[in-house]
């Protein structure tokens, strides 16, 4: 029997005895825990690693806990985040939760209460992603025209003219979803692995070039030519519909 995997709460926290406290009552609850005492080496580590949660001091001694929030939403980092703080004014509560704050727990606390929180946080954000089909698309999303076909992201599915209904894989949907948003503009290699793989993908992988071959043959296949999606050689490339 597989053991339940251990989700990593990233804790920033300039109070050694307390973040100590944390560490040990989380890890008791069945979590991994990263402390830091400081705002750069979180954001260092956030943005080259996963994490479930961030556990949130707003004062700290490298800055502010909102502008490290900032940040985090500039540059496409998607992590949920529990505002831990000594600050009990409704104001900077509300700032807090207006800057995508997930939760908001005032000092002093009860850790049973913020075990609790963060077991609330994650349940909520492991359901929101239950329909993605890649970071970029959801199975929610209704269907759109590409190049005289029709993708339907509810069943994996691109309708070409000619009546043939083909089955495909949510990378290649995900990469017809972003063209079909970023046309006649030049699309980073980075931008686009990004943006259907995620932000903590290797931009050094060759999958991306594996999946265009892959939706060059299915178009090819039913009588539909890609070239106008070009490759810009050294930056990426750029998608130029035809009539537009």
């Amino acid at each position: 029997m597989c053991a339940e995997p251990r989700p990593l709460i990233v804790v920033v926290e300039d109070e050694v005895e307390l973040s100590s406290l944390i560490a040990q009552h989380l890890e008791e609850a069945g979590m991994n825990v990263q402390v830091y005492p400081r705002i750069a080496p979180a954001l260092r580590f956030l943005q080259h690693n996963f994490a479930n949660l961030i556990l949130l001091d707003v004062n700290l001694p490298d800055g502010n806990g909102f502008d490290l929030v900032k940040t985090l939403k500039a540059e496409d980092i998607d992590v949920p985040v529990i505002f831990l703080t000594a600050n009990t004014h409704d104001e900077a509560k509300v700032q807090g939760l207006n800057l995508g704050g997930d939760d908001y727990v005032t000092k002093p606390f009860s850790y049973t209460e913020v075990v609790a929180r963060i077991r609330a946080v994650l349940r909520r954000t492991e359901s929101h992603t239950d329909h993605n089909v890649t970071k970029n698309l959801r199975t929610t999303d209704g269907p759109f025209e590409f190049l005289g076909t029709k993708v339907h992201p509810e069943r994996l599915e691109i309708e070409f003219p000619n009546g043939t209904v083909f089955k495909t894989g949510r990378k290649e949907l995900g990469i017809l979803a972003y063209l079909h948003t970023h046309r006649k503009i030049v699309i980073t290699r980075k931008e686009l692995i990004h943006s259907v793989w995620g932000i903590h993908a290797d931009i050094r992988s060759r999958s991306l070039d594996q999946y265009i071959v892959k939706v060059r043959a299915a178009f090819d296949k039913n009588g539909i030519s890609l070239d106008c999606f070009k490759t810009v050689h050294g930056i990426g490339y750029i998608f130029e519909p035809p009539g537009e």
